[in-house]
């Protein structure tokens, strides 16, 4: 008998996020949990490196991983919807949890605390708090990508994103923005150096 997680996980690069929005370029579940991954990965170096933290990077990038892992199955809630009020919210966590649970069922039994601690991580660690907060970075980066592009229907939501970042006080995330978020306002050539 085979299991069926892998082939549900290949699946994350069909699930478009940002769907009530018109995009420049469309982004996939699969390419923003690699970049969170980065983004989370970096918060936790942050952490430890400049604040004397102790976080584990590999833990906030596996969490970042598997973030978005319930959508295969559930399909990408839009925010304006998800967080529309607590019933709705509850509501959608409910089938994110069963959606995890069911998920859990497709790897070997004597694999899945290992994949289990990815999927359901510890929501009161520091690594699932990089992990959120470098999702609402890639979030961010999205929009400057789109009004980099001219696209006017992510002022909005720029503004909003940067405003909730700022509000929750890290300082691995206000250490981020003073030091990398400038350079995503670039073209290639500016990166470069060649402009």
């Amino acid at each position: 008998m085979g299991y069926d997680f892998f082939a549900f996980m290949d699946r994350m690069k069909y699930i478009k996020r940002w769907q009530l929005m018109r995009s420049v370029r469309d982004e996939n579940i699969m390419e923003h949990s690699q970049q969170v991954a980065m983004f989370a990965h970096a918060l936790a170096v942050i952490n430890n490196k400049v604040f004397g933290g102790n976080a584990d990077p590999a833990k906030a990038v596996l969490y970042a991983v598997y973030h978005e892992c319930s959508e295969v199955m559930t399909g990408d809630m839009p925010t304006p919807i998800k967080y529309f009020n607590q019933s709705i919210l509850g509501a959608y966590k409910d089938l994110e949890d069963k959606a995890c649970e069911k998920l859990l069922c497709t790897v070997p039994a004597e694999l899945q605390s290992e994949f289990a601690a990815c999927i359901k991580p510890d929501t009161s660690s520091c690594e699932y708090a990089f992990m959120k907060a470098a999702d609402r970075l890639a979030a961010y980066v999205k929009c400057l990508e789109e009004l980099r592009c001219g696209n006017k229907e992510f002022v909005k939501a720029e503004k909003s994103i940067k405003k909730d970042l700022l509000s929750r006080k890290m300082p691995e995330v206000e250490y981020f923005f003073e030091n990398f978020i400038e350079s995503f306002n670039l073209s290639l050539d500016e990166l470069d150096g060649m402009a």
